[in-house]
């Protein structure tokens, strides 16, 4: 199983930021993936997560980030909007092979990439 996030980058509070994470390697209809982020100094810890058919979202992004898939590209999306400086972490995509969230985080997971926001 292969994940691989991209998509980060530096935006000013307010902004908006979508993140992809293509996988490969699993059953990926039915597969749930988890988005997860860690700031500087704090533990990783999972803000969202998608099914084949619900969604779940931390508190501190629910009405703020969406996270969707494609499954006809094997992708899972998190659009993030209304980005807040506390939003600024190293994210990453992640799946146990399972079909419900929430997903372990540290079974298959894959090179995060870089959201900063600044204020």
């Amino acid at each position: 199983v292969q994940l691989q996030a991209s998509g980060g980058g530096s935006v000013e509070t307010g902004g908006s930021l979508r993140l992809s994470c293509a996988a490969s390697g699993l059953i990926f209809d039915y597969a749930a993936i988890g988005w997860f982020r860690q700031a500087p100094g704090q533990e990783r810890v999972g803000v969202a997560c998608i099914s084949n058919s619900r969604t779940h979202y931390s508190e501190s992004v629910k009405g703020r980030f969406t996270i969707r898939r494609d499954n006809d590209k094997n992708t899972v999306y998190l659009q993030m909007n209304n980005l807040k400086p506390e939003d600024t972490a190293v994210y990453d995509c992640a799946t146990d092979d399972s079909t419900a969230c929430p997903v372990q985080g540290s079974i298959y997971r894959g090179r995060g990439t870089q959201v900063t926001v600044s204020s």
